[in-house]
């Protein structure tokens, strides 16, 4: 293989999801090589490994621990826009960065090669894997410059966390009416319109996943 091309292998229940992503990687053989993942200690492990976060609905989390855990392979969560508590699951457990399931095939690229170029925090430039978990903006109180109350943040952070309306409610004895008005409000301060979109920009700006429950 020459020199400077990433590996990546693709984790995920969905057959259509890892025929998709690997379609996407085979278009540019200059740049990537899709493989498989190794069922053995001697066997190279990919730079990189493109993990649905899908598979944390059934499953344990044990293969995404050993992932991240065990191996020296960048581990990039795959993100699904109707399940945004499965990618508060994935980057708890410490995964390195997250795209959605649509992001795209430059996006998608520019995260991959960034695993051979070892950027870390202070480097000069932003972090090229999309939806960096160790970028600079994790360093900043959640919605500090969005301009969100205390309340708003807290609502976004539990959101982040997977927590539904009425389980937003119950933590923070206020009623339901009142939360989805917090959450009207803090989307319009941050830019967003969706749930999964709340999720990746909390998760951008610096919310701690675990930090609530």
């Amino acid at each position: 293989m020459p020199a400077g091309i990433a590996t990546v292998a693709v984790l995920s229940p969905h057959p259509v999801v890892v025929e998709g992503l690997t379609a996407m990687l085979s278009r540019h053989h200059d740049r990537v090589e899709v493989i498989d993942l190794p069922t053995s200690f001697d066997e190279r492990e990919p730079d990189v490994v493109l993990y649905d976060v899908g598979a944390l609905a059934d499953g344990d989390g044990v293969d995404l621990d050993e992932l991240v855990k065990k191996t020296a392979s960048v581990v990039l969560a795959v993100a699904q826009d109707l399940r945004p508590d499965l990618l508060g699951r994935a980057l708890s457990r410490g995964v390195d960065g997250f795209f959605p399931i649509d992001v795209s095939e430059e996006e998608l690229l520019t995260a991959v090669e960034s695993a051979l170029t070892g950027w870390q925090a202070g480097d000069p430039g932003p972090d090229p894997v999309v939806g960096s978990s160790t970028s600079e903006q994790r360093s900043h109180r959640l919605g500090a410059d969005a301009g969100l109350s205390d309340r708003e943040r807290r609502v976004i952070s539990l959101i982040a966390q997977g927590l539904s309306n009425d389980e937003i409610a119950t933590r923070e004895y206020i009623t339901v009416n009142t939360v989805k008005t917090y959450i009207r409000t803090a989307y319009r301060k941050i830019g967003v319109h969706t749930r999964a979109q709340a999720v990746v920009w909390a998760v951008q700006h610096g919310v701690d996943t675990d930090a609530d429950r």
